[in-house]
């Protein structure tokens, strides 16, 4: 996918998921804005890009606080002038069964997940209706369609990440903007990686596809919902889980 000249910002970019979505937009030709919470972290995948000879700009940022928010959005703009692509990634778990939940635990995954994202599309989304014309790709999850023991609050945060991708889809339509989401299922990281091997078999046996994805399946489905070729696709949500929800 061609994407010269574009500028994408991807939240939680320094590492995993993340970090692969950023380089695979700066193979694509785009300049990168790499926003993370963990300055180091974002500083590190900006390095990679630059070795491969793309442009990048790290921001530090908390996604779920609309200040934070604003301000990472201003630097953006004074430095590129727009913002053509948003990639709202950043997404943490905090896994425990509803009994036994505490509620930091609830509260910090529905606001760094769920208002994080809503944060950052209403301080991003203002400068593409004047554009009239921007892509916003939501990173969602399997989970929150087909739900899963322990995860109550992940699960409810990318259950409302696949509502307000649905509901902005509507709303910005008419200048232009596409508003799509991504629901990997189990993508392999170096998270994924601790698993036992008899964890990951059992995993296994319920994909078809009999594996786990790869951070690149992201990337790629990112880049190209961000592409021109994806002009006419806006409020869906994007299954990448081998078959594991058919």
């Amino acid at each position: 996918m061609e994407l010269t000249d574009k500028v994408v910002l991807v939240t939680g970019a320094g590492g995993g998921i993340g970090a692969s979505i950023a380089l695979k937009f700066s193979q694509s030709g785009a300049k990168v804005v790499v926003a993370d919470v963990i300055e180091e972290f974002s500083l590190n995948t900006v390095s990679r890009i630059m070795e491969q000879g793309g442009e990048a700009l790290a921001v530090t940022v908390d996604v779920s606080q609309i200040s934070s928010v604003e301000e990472m959005v201003k630097k953006i703009l004074d430095k590129f002038g727009k913002i053509d692509i948003l990639i709202n990634n950043a997404g943490i778990t905090r896994d425990n069964l509803l009994l036994r939940m505490r509620d930091e635990e609830w509260d910090k995954v529905i606001n760094i997940n769920l208002k994080g994202v809503f944060n950052c599309t209403k301080a991003v989304v203002r400068p593409m209706m004047k554009q009239r014309k921007g892509k916003i790709v939501n990173i969602a999850s399997i989970v929150g369609i087909i739900g899963n023991a322990g995860q109550s609050n992940y699960a409810a945060s990318k259950g409302g990440v696949i509502s307000l991708t649905k509901t902005w889809a509507k709303e910005f339509a008419s200048r232009n903007i596409n508003v799509n989401a991504i629901a990997p299922g189990f993508i392999r990281t170096k998270m994924t990686d601790k698993l036992s091997e008899q964890i990951r078999e059992k995993i296994n046996q319920q994909i078809p596809l009999k594996r786990f994805g790869e951070v690149e399946d992201v990337a790629n489905l990112c880049v190209f919902l961000s592409s021109d070729e994806a002009n006419y696709i806006t409020g869906e949500v994007i299954k990448l889980d081998g078959g594991m929800a058919i």
